[in-house]
């Protein structure tokens, strides 16, 4: 899918320490436990592709829940960093 599309965003649901540990290239990280009600300022556009993960599927699970409930449309939830075949970078 991160072939054939362009204007995506990958969202690391993990924490800040587990994010600056290892991660996607050119992910954000916007902790699962911050994800509540409340608009979310670095996520502006609700209709655009959001790939979500976390370390093992369930944080990821949890926070594609409440982003649909905050009206986001395009989220794609793919599960752990545990399975990722990809590369992977480290720090902040």
């Amino acid at each position: 899918m991160m072939e054939e599309e362009e204007d995506y965003l990958i969202l690391d649901v993990r924490t800040e320490a587990e994010f600056a540990e290892a991660h996607i290239p050119g992910a954000v990280c916007i902790p699962n436990e911050t994800i509540g009600t409340e608009e979310i300022s670095g996520l502006p556009d609700k209709d655009q592709l959001i790939l979500v993960y976390c370390r093992s599927g369930n944080r990821s699970k949890q926070a594609a829940r409440k982003l649909a409930d905050l009206g986001y449309t395009g989220i794609v939830e793919f599960g752990g960093i545990l399975d990722w075949p990809g590369e992977m970078v480290s720090g902040g």
